[in-house]
């Protein structure tokens, strides 16, 4: 069985904010194919079904972003899921707005959510999703950012790439991570060069 695990914070008043993308896709993966993230499990909610034809559990951590591990790996834990199934989906500062990027493994890159997800995993050999968030110019506060609710702009522009996001998912567990990366990696528009 799959695992993809949107990271977020839970709470309404964070709902919007650039640092729910990985919600934002979790909900409309399980809106396209049916699934009900309604179940607690492990300090998450989660969702049973199918994409594509293989079982697949959608995920969003419920301990905030900053201790997503703590939930992922016991979740993993009690339903016997290996790293090779895990599909870790989150917002990303160092990429540009609505670029992504698919990974089969890495650094944290500094994330917190993602730091957490390998140091209670004991690895960083796991499928992720990064989602580019920053917004062009200069912060002053990352922390504040992406904490914050998004400009009415944004909102307007995130419908169709969360649509991307979801499908670049949908391709890692119908396809592989590797010709997900070929047809998923994009570069936010205007942009001349791949982001690292």
């Amino acid at each position: 069985m799959f695992l993809v695990a949107g990271l977020g914070n839970p709470g309404e008043e964070y709902a919007l904010s650039p640092h729910n993308m990985g919600f934002l896709v979790a909900d409309r993966l399980a809106e396209r194919h049916g699934i009900r993230i309604t179940r607690k499990d492990s300090r998450a909610l989660i969702g049973l079904g199918e994409i594509d034809g293989q079982p697949v559990m959608l995920a969003k951590p419920q301990t905030f972003m900053n201790l997503s591990g703590v939930s992922l790996a016991p979740l993993m834990e009690k339903h016997s899921i290996g790293l090779e199934q895990l599909i870790v989906v989150y917002d990303e500062l160092d990429l540009n707005w609505l670029s992504l990027k698919i990974k089969p493994k890495g650094s944290a890159a500094g994330h917190n959510g993602i730091k957490s997800v390998i140091a209670n995993l004991g690895t960083d050999e796991f499928v992720r999703v990064r989602l580019g968030i920053h917004p062009g110019h200069p912060l002053k506060s990352g922390a504040d950012y992406v904490l914050a609710p998004m400009k009415r702009s944004q909102v307007t522009e995130l419908d169709e790439f969360i649509g991307f996001a979801a499908d670049a998912v949908r391709s890692i567990i119908a396809e592989g991570v590797v010709k997900a990366m070929t047809r998923f990696n994009r570069r936010a528009l205007g942009l001349n060069k791949e982001e690292e």
